[in-house]
């Protein structure tokens, strides 16, 4: 689990007639799908060429689709990509029924590919989004073409204790006291705390990166519905850990059938390092990256190693479907 409203990229013009005054990095663009109960803004770099394969990037807890903006540029001669706003963070508003579980940013995912009739695609998620999208490969596997998990937020027994106060969004009225007991601290240093708790080395973050996030922390203090959808998303996480059977993430885990790859940072604060040996079992045929300086965010920090390994899953994929039809 993670909050990650991270540095992006250089800000250009922003094309969205709908959704205004969003900062876009070189090349990107924000649309607005509306659908009903729910409205999600869509940030996308338009195809280099027609015909390319189709790709989804899930952010984590409190992190929004510029999350994947380094990786979508490095990855746009491969994949048409887009990155969503989940229901209640970056761009996107609250969800009508203001259901933060899993389950239901799984389905808004799923609505959202159904009805642009992009699938199946390359699916990619980080923490939160990780598992959210484990959940859409496991219940549509018509939808993914390949899964991509970075740092991704499946159940441990024994959490890190440095995510402990990320996990206690969850508890009734710990987001009042939180916010009472943080009233005073500035946007920068909060900006500063999230980055050295998901950063591997903060000092990647260039400072007009550092700048445009800290920026991006005061707007998203402004809104009404922030510590809701923080509280409430936490919560869904911890109730879906809790969940047995045929529902529990690690079952839904073995019944994935995409090929997949697992990144996982040996400096990750909030995803244990030791989880990447049980992921690796429980994917099918998965392959595994494993970075000892990444922290949390490995696609924000090293973006061309995994540009790179995801590249390397493509053509291993590739080659097993020249083997099947030979």
């Amino acid at each position: 689990m993670s909050s990650t409203e991270l540095p992006g990229l250089r800000s250009t013009a922003e094309p969205s007639s709908q959704v205004a005054a969003v900062r876009v990095a070189e090349g990107e663009q924000v649309r607005t799908v509306a659908l009903p109960g729910l409205e999600l803004a869509v940030r996308f770099r338009p195809p280099r060429r027609p015909g390319l394969p189709a790709a989804l990037f899930v952010h984590g807890l409190g992190g929004s689709s510029t999350n994947w903006s380094d990786l979508m540029a490095q990855l746009e001669d491969e994949v048409d990509g887009e990155a969503l706003d989940l229901p209640g963070f970056g761009w996107s508003p609250p969800p009508a029924n203001r259901d933060y579980s899993l389950t239901a940013m799984a389905r808004a995912v799923i609505r959202h590919l159904d009805a642009a009739g992009r699938g199946p695609v390359h699916l990619f998620g980080n923490s939160m989004g990780g598992a959210v999208v484990t959940r859409v490969a496991a219940v549509r596997p018509d939808l993914v073409r390949t899964l991509t998990l970075v740092s991704p937020a499946l159940p441990e027994l024994r959490v890190q204790r440095s995510a402990v106060p990320t996990a206690l969004l969850a508890v009734p009225g710990t987001a009042a006291l939180l916010a009472r007991l943080t009233r005073g601290l500035t946007a920068e240093q909060r900006t500063r705390g999230v980055t050295d708790l998901c950063y591997g080395d903060p000092s990647r973050v260039t400072p007009e990166g550092f700048r445009h996030a800290v920026e991006e922390m005061e707007r998203r203090l402004a809104l009404p519905y922030f510590w809701e959808a923080m509280t409430r998303s936490s919560r869904g996480i911890v109730d879906a850990y809790t969940l047995g059977g045929q529902h529990g993430l690690w079952r839904q885990a073995q019944r994935v059938l995409a090929p997949t790859l697992l990144i996982y940072g040996g400096r990750d604060l909030l995803v244990s390092y030791r989880m990447a040996r049980k992921a690796a079992a429980a994917f099918r045929g998965s392959r595994l990256l494993c970075l000892p300086e990444a922290g949390h965010v490995a696609m924000m920090e090293y973006p061309e190693v995994v540009a790179t390994a995801f590249r390397e899953l493509l053509d291993e994929s590739a080659r097993h479907t020249e083997d099947g039809r030979g």
